[in-house]
């Protein structure tokens, strides 16, 4: 057998057959088809508007985590900075309070000295 050469009279068959195809399934399925075309449109559409809302709610929720975040970190930094300065004033205080055994040595010896003068 010999292969046919693809013709121009090809893609009318294609067209025409496919014609046929879509023919028969309007008699069989009918308005059904066309219902489930509308009811799969509808619903498309509804996803796409849930899915629209959901990435908003999401970026809202997205913004609200992150100034919350800043705001503990601000509060944090503040709560260490204030430690850290009461830390060194009970440091200063100790250093105040404090005297070393030399200059307490010299400042008995001096006492002793101007007791015996």
């Amino acid at each position: 057998m010999a292969k046919k050469a693809k013709g121009a009279s090809e893609p009318v068959q294609d067209a025409a057959a496919n014609s046929k195809i879509e023919a028969i399934k309007n008699l069989i399925f009918g308005e059904n088809i066309q219902e489930y075309n509308h009811e799969f449109d509808t619903l498309k559409t509804d996803i796409a508007n849930k899915r629209e809302e959901l990435m908003e709610y999401v970026d809202d929720a997205r913004k609200e985590i992150m100034t919350a975040v800043d705001n503990l970190s601000t509060d944090v930094n503040i709560r260490i900075s204030d430690l850290e300065q009461a830390l060194h004033d009970k440091a200063q205080d100790l250093d105040n309070r404090k005297v070393s055994r030399d200059s307490l040595g010299d400042m008995l010896i001096r006492l002793g000295e101007n007791i015996k003068a």
